[in-house]
């Protein structure tokens, strides 16, 4: 695992979201579809999940090396 999980990604969005699989954050700097930075700094990264058809949202902190939070994103649109 190159990355590592904030204590809010452990505590609350792992127990919010089991279906979340560590796999599949292990991919996301190398199989992305987009990336954005936010003002506050931190990173989002979108993978499209094949298992589930949506994409999957990950949140890194300003570090670039921890996830702070995972979600599938409803309005995420591949190519805009």
């Amino acid at each position: 695992m190159d990355f590592k999980l904030s204590k809010y990604f452990t505590d609350k969005v792992l127990i919010k979201r089991p279906y979340i699989k560590l796999e599949w954050l292990s991919e996301i700097k190398t199989s992305y579809n987009r990336k954005e930075m936010q003002d506050d700094g931190r990173i989002r990264y979108w993978i499209y999940i094949e298992e589930y058809k949506k994409y999957l949202r990950v949140v890194f902190l300003e570090d670039g090396e921890t996830i702070h939070n995972a979600f599938f994103d409803r309005n995420f649109k591949a190519g805009k």
